[in-house]
């Protein structure tokens, strides 16, 4: 959500009450996250409309620093849309011109001005893209040599028509960003094509693949992660942790890092255990899920959207029941392991089999159900927010949170997930 300014405020201080922020991941051909594009839209129960909303986003970029931008991206790139009137004023030079690209709307009408100050900011350093290209009119191509991507919007058009725009414009030499992309078959689709980006959540909609096989760690974090509910102990865990030598690697890294807070060398497992104690190390596998199983890295998207989901509801459960640790706890493991069933090409109940969870848990996994459940939807809501924008109103009320405290959990949220991938 982003912050609107409060005339009536004595320090003139951007307030974050009539806006929402959200954050779409933009993955390269090997589908690791390279940028996220930014969304501003009105905290109203009508359709978001993002035109209306660009001075909203004037709003935010000038006051870039309070927003804390690169907390929102992380080591990403931000994508913010921007009109003639945002182009044309001082606003854009908040910016760090190196993390972010201006995204020129397809209703922007060209003019010898806007040409000018497009390339007065290009040749400052900013990159542009243009968003919803459909066609090659004057206007685009007056554009064309000043920008770097183009943005083409998949929804409704053939492949005839993709295969002609984009063989246009990889001719130009330009970088092709297919947005909207919601199926495994059309990422397939663009990436035949050339495209070079995508922006959409096919990563995250569940492909169930009958006869898939987990990877042996992730068996082995299961298996742990069931000892851990179970209340086995340390011994069992233990055992359980050698079965994976990387595992215990990580383990014992993580045991000796400076955020764990002890000065004391750790080198052996059991050591490590009772330093990090139940709830880290349930938290550890929990995340560990997600790894690139082939590199190790915390390069995944899936990974940051759940961790990020993870800690948002964590955060906002802290808020809301401050005396309840369990109760925050809880909210994490239900975020993170809401995207278990795309992770392992299963279904959710067939997964919740396999991991001994309470039924809030599993209600709010499997159904939407109980405050857990409003948790994950207003997550959900908030990643989607062109298409269920409308039911994010009606679902803070029903939690009793305020737009400025889901501003603010939202930012912890992103900044510890973008910390998380950095470590």
């Amino acid at each position: 959500m982003i912050t609107g300014i409060d005339q009536h405020s004595p320090d003139n201080h951007p307030r974050a009450k009539e806006f929402f922020l959200a954050r779409q991941p933009i993955l390269n051909s090997n589908e690791n996250l390279v940028a996220y594009e930014l969304l501003f839209r009105r905290a109203s129960v009508g359709p978001a409309n993002v035109v209306d909303d660009l001075a909203a986003t004037a709003s935010v970029i000038a006051h870039a620093s309070e927003l804390g931008i690169v907390n929102v991206i992380g080591g990403a790139l931000g994508f913010f849309n921007v009109d003639a009137a945002v182009l044309m004023c001082d606003v854009v030079n908040f910016l760090p011109r190196d993390k972010v690209v201006l995204e020129i709307l397809e209703t922007v009408e060209v003019t010898p001005e806007l040409v000018a100050r497009v390339s007065e900011l290009a040749a400052q350093g900013f990159t542009f893209a243009l968003d919803d290209v459909t066609c090659c009119n004057d206007g685009l191509q007056q554009l064309l040599p000043l920008v770097k991507i183009i943005k083409i919007d998949i929804t409704g058009m053939d492949e005839d028509e993709l295969t002609r725009l984009a063989s246009h414009f990889r001719c130009e030499s330009k970088l092709l960003l297919a947005e909207k992309v919601e199926t495994i078959e059309q990422f397939r689709i663009c990436m035949n094509l050339g495209f070079h980006y995508f922006q959409g959540y096919y990563f995250a909609r569940p492909v169930i693949l009958s006869g898939k096989k987990l990877a042996p760690s992730q068996v082995v974090i299961m298996q742990l992660m069931s000892l851990i509910a179970s209340d086995a102990d340390t011994t069992e865990v233990e055992l359980g942790i050698k079965k994976d030598a990387s595992l215990a690697l990580t383990l014992l890294r993580l045991a000796n890092s400076p955020g764990v807070g002890t000065t004391q060398r750790i080198d052996s497992l059991g050591q490590a255990l009772t330093v990090l104690g139940r709830r880290q190390l349930q938290r550890w596998l929990q995340i560990m899920l997600y790894a690139d199983n082939k590199s190790g890295h915390f390069t995944s998207p899936l990974l940051q959207l759940a961790s990020t989901r993870g800690k948002l509801l964590e955060l906002i459960t802290e808020k809301l029941r401050p005396d309840n640790r369990a109760m925050a706890d809880t909210a994490f493991t239900v975020g993170i392991m809401s995207l278990m069933d795309t992770l392992f090409g299963q279904p959710m109940d067939e997964i919740l089999a396999q991991v001994s969870v309470v039924d809030d848990v599993s209600d709010a996994l499997l159904y939407r159900k109980g405050f857990y459940g409003d948790l994950l939807k207003l997550a959900e809501y908030i990643e989607r927010i062109e298409q269920t924008g409308a039911l994010l109103i009606p679902t803070l009320r029903k939690l009793e949170l305020s737009i400025e405290d889901l501003y603010a959990l939202q930012l912890s949220a992103f900044e510890w997930s973008n910390n998380l991938s950095a470590a």
